[in-house]
């Protein structure tokens, strides 16, 4: 484990708040288990807490932990698109998600990203991260190391260098709905059939 990354073990453990690259773009997280960092990050991105943030994991083994009986879209989609750049969001365990990153709602998005960076903090940390973009709510989403935004960079505890590869966001499928809808259309192309 190099040096960036095991710093920024140290930090999230501790509740602190890291920028980290991903396979899409550069995301801003913590652990989702500190709620006090959960609440700052919320307010240091200006992001509504009716707003779901998306959650890291590092394999379908720990979605499993958080969501509530996933049905067979939601396991095919993971067996097929994981780990890449598909956002899948189901029932989730209500007690173990913090209510804003769910949004208020009893559903939340988890994604298996594809870049040893991010899986490396999670393992390192033992514990899904946040994985919304890092910049301010409604700003461009920083897909190079360059186009962070100086001002977020400064009120966040460590940034790890590093690039992205996908250079678009993913795709987020709404799994909790019949037929399964998708949210958002990013890197990730489904087939029709993939959703029924």
């Amino acid at each position: 484990m190099d040096n960036s990354i095991t710093e920024a073990v140290s930090v999230l453990t501790q509740g602190g708040i890291v920028v980290y690259p991903t396979d899409t773009a550069f995301g801003i997280g913590c652990r989702i288990d500190k709620e006090d960092s959960i609440d700052r990050l919320f307010r240091l991105r200006k992001r509504p807490v009716t707003m779901a943030m998306p959650v890291l994991v590092d394999s379908i083994e720990r979605a499993l932990a958080y969501f509530t009986h996933p049905n067979h879209i939601v396991r095919r989609l993971m067996e097929t698109h994981w780990p890449g750049a598909l956002t899948i969001v189901s029932f989730c365990d209500e007690n173990r998600i913090y209510s804003p990153i769910r949004g208020g709602t009893k559903t939340v998005g988890l994604r298996m990203p594809d870049h040893e960076t991010a899986l490396s903090l999670i393992r390192g940390t033992n514990a899904p991260i946040l994985g919304s973009s890092a910049n301010f709510h409604g700003k461009p989403t920083p897909f190079r190391f360059e186009d962070l935004d100086p001002e977020l960079l400064a009120h966040v505890d460590y940034v790890v260098p590093g690039t992205c590869v996908a250079g678009s966001a993913s795709t987020v499928v709404d799994a909790a709905v019949i037929p399964a809808t998708i949210v958002r259309q990013g890197a990730v192309i489904l087939a029709s059939t993939e959703l029924i």
